[in-house]
């Protein structure tokens, strides 16, 4: 128990997934007949009586985030790791994106003519088709990738199937900064946008795709503000390059 103890005690985001595909394997290895007996991971019964309410965890949970003013030199350390996890890595960096859209992103949501990243609304945690506003860079990555192979931008083993959920973590791992997380680049370009420009808080929302808080707002808002957040994500790829 020496080596799981800290995973178990640990209330960050990642060691809640951690726990949850633990639990997942034991489950599986007992249909399977490679264990018997009771899942020592699994939560309801057994550590939800030794652990905090999983609501209490996430309710205070934050995600490890990177100082903008560090952005440039990650950018290129990342850029020196070949492979699709380092590319998908790069491009949720550059879209503001959240891990479970860009792993799972297809070929025929990208229009390359546009310059847009369709996002439909069951990959959405609001439920809501998004529009994202691919810069330069951006497309950049998206042209390096092999596209005609299979559905998947960021294809995993196979050119079939996408990249594991775990890919982006494992890229930081290689990196040796388990003290930051993928999620908490969204973050860091909100920190970098509130600090260091002048683009209106609705603008830099509605790019990170957040649901308007205020019923009235809502009501009365049709657009995306696609032109605007455009110049936003062009501004945010030159800063992660270090141009500004």
């Amino acid at each position: 128990m020496k080596v799981i103890e800290p995973i178990w005690n640990t209330k960050t985001e990642t060691a809640r997934r951690i726990r949850g595909r633990i639990e997942v394997i034991l489950d599986w290895a007992k249909v399977r007949s490679y264990r018997f007996g009771e899942n020592p991971a699994r939560w309801r019964g057994q550590m939800n009586q030794l652990l905090p309410a999983r609501s209490k965890l996430n309710s205070v949970e934050h995600h490890a985030a990177l100082p903008y003013s560090e952005i440039s030199d990650f950018m290129k350390a990342l850029r020196a790791i070949s492979g699709n996890s380092a590319a998908a890595f790069e491009f949720l960096i550059l879209a503001a994106a959240r891990t479970s859209e860009v792993i799972y992103a297809k070929w025929a949501e990208i229009d390359f003519k546009k310059k847009l990243w369709i996002v439909p609304a069951a990959r959405m945690k609001s439920r809501r088709e998004h529009r994202v506003p691919l810069s330069s860079p951006a497309i950049a990555v998206l042209k390096q990738m092999e596209e005609g192979k299979g559905e998947y931008v960021f294809a995993g083993r196979s050119p079939y199937a996408p990249l594991s959920n775990m890919a982006l973590l494992m890229t930081l791992g290689r990196m040796n900064r388990a003290d930051i997380t993928a999620h908490g680049f969204r973050s860091t370009f909100r920190d970098w946008a509130a600090e260091c420009t002048n683009f209106p808080s609705e603008v830099v929302e509605m790019a990170l795709a957040h649901v308007i808080e205020g019923k009235t707002e809502a009501a009365y808002r049709r657009g995306d503000l696609l032109d605007k957040r455009r110049q936003l994500m062009e501004a945010w790829a030159e800063y992660c390059a270090g141009d500004q």
